[in-house]
């Protein structure tokens, strides 16, 4: 991922190691009164086309159900069209975890249904890695009306039927996960996971994935738009006969 962002942003290396140093100097000793915090500067997006994201993995193989508990392979929801998928639960309670990605997509939705061209050419899709709780039901709430088929861009809230189902998928994506124990050993509801939104292209394969620092609707939607016009591109060039192409 962060070559890729090396990628779009040449100056970035300079930017983190400023960032880095000078966190050093400011930072706060545990138990000395907190000293103010700049408020994190905003990415400057690139003009989209104007980069390439390169494929990082294909993507993940598997069955899942769907919010009418209806078995499903993964791949219908990760191809055919431009995908973000993240992976939540609906007992998480950490502000900066499921809640900010699910604000982060809810902010991109905004920003697609006003470009109707392009919603109809993306999905959402919101994956509980706690099936034993989530079930299709409980997502099917969670989604409420944002799941909805009248939507001309689908947000599906997926689970799956067991741990053993979900853990190969979790695995192949690198999305790690580790249930929290109370004080006395005992498994809780709630979970350690990592925040990660996941891009995948029409053919399925993985073409970024964004941390918690790059969470910015307005760079993901470049990068969508990004993936919709390499699309349109190697069509347009798959239509042209090759001794046209060679002029």
């Amino acid at each position: 991922m962060w070559r890729h962002c090396i990628d779009r942003w040449p100056l970035l290396p300079v930017l983190l190691l400023f960032l880095l140093l000078s966190g050093t100097e400011t930072a706060p000793l545990a138990g000395a009164a907190p000293q103010p915090v700049p408020a994190p500067s905003r990415l400057i997006v690139p003009a989209a086309g104007s980069y390439r994201l390169p494929v990082i993995q294909p993507g993940p193989r598997g069955m899942v159900l769907d919010s009418d508990g209806r078995d499903m392979p993964l791949e219908r929801y990760t191809t055919g069209r431009v995908t973000l998928l993240s992976f939540m639960y609906t007992y998480c309670t950490d502000a900066s975890a499921c809640p900010a990605l699910f604000s982060t997509l809810n902010a991109l939705r905004e920003r697609l249904l006003n470009a109707p061209a392009l919603a109809h050419r993306v999905r959402l899709v919101s994956m509980s890695f706690d099936p034993v709780n989530d079930t299709p039901e409980a997502m099917k709430n969670y989604g409420g009306a944002l799941a909805q088929p009248s939507q001309s861009l689908r947000w599906h809230f997926l689970t799956s039927r067991s741990v053993e189902r979900l853990q190969p998928i979790l695995d192949e994506l690198g999305q790690s996960t580790s249930v929290q124990l109370d004080k006395q050993g005992r498994p809780t509801r709630l979970y350690y996971h990592q925040v990660k939104l996941f891009l995948f292209d029409q053919r399925g394969r993985v073409r970024e994935i964004y941390s918690p620092a790059f969470l910015q609707p307005e760079l993901i939607y470049r990068d969508i738009q990004t993936l919709l016009l390499e699309a349109d591109t190697t069509q347009t060039h798959a239509a042209v006969p090759d001794r046209l192409l060679q002029r």
